[in-house]
């Protein structure tokens, strides 16, 4: 089951949730690890170009996730009405974190005009340059931007196990698999 349904998850949106979480996470321990990088150091130059390629490919990702959300259901949510709205909300947020973290990166790594190589496969053309401290002014967006959606982030697996423990909801398990349903979990047939 590739496609979402009104009770759960497909295993396109199980499988970009997670790759997504993973390659935000992954890069923002490399950000963080590359700028404590010194002149001298054999990853000073290498350590970049990887962050700027892997940002690019989820950037496309992110875009493609967007669309597949807004083409797909959302399964419902388990909880009160205020649950519910704190969870749409939190969402939107997290995507609005992932998009300016991507977008303020694009705007460094663009600054002066050069396109962004990727893995040496394509480039990635600079669409805005030349704006007033365009690098300093994005990357301190791109910085506190990507601390927020890790803490964000954070939160949000803290809750996932909070509905899974506390609530015995079966939120965090229809994002482990598509079969999953609160039937199953009590040890009925599952409904598709």
């Amino acid at each position: 089951m590739w496609r979402n349904t009104s009770t759960g998850w497909g295993w396109t949106s199980i499988l970009l949730h997670w790759l997504s979480a993973l390659a935000f996470v992954g890069l923002f321990v490399l950000g963080w690890w590359m700028t404590g990088l010194g002149y001298y150091d054999a990853w000073y130059n290498l350590a970049p170009w990887w962050h700027r390629s892997l940002g690019m490919l989820v950037f496309a990702v992110t875009l493609g996730r967007l669309v597949w959300r807004a083409v797909q259901p959302t399964p419902s949510l388990p909880g009160s009405r205020l649950e519910r709205l704190a969870a749409h909300v939190g969402h939107i947020a997290l995507y609005a974190l992932m998009l300016l973290v991507l977008v303020s990166g694009y705007l460094i790594s663009t600054a002066e005009g050069a396109g962004i190589d990727v893995f040496g496969l394509f480039q990635v053309p600079a669409l805005m340059t030349g704006l007033p401290n365009q690098a300093s002014l994005a990357g301190t967006v791109h910085w506190y931007a990507a601390l927020a959606l890790m803490v964000l982030a954070g939160g949000h697996g803290l809750v996932a196990f909070k509905h899974h423990w506390v609530d015995r909801h079966d939120t965090l398990m229809r994002m482990l698999t598509p079969r999953y349903t609160r039937a199953r979990r009590r040890g009925g047939s599952a409904s598709h």
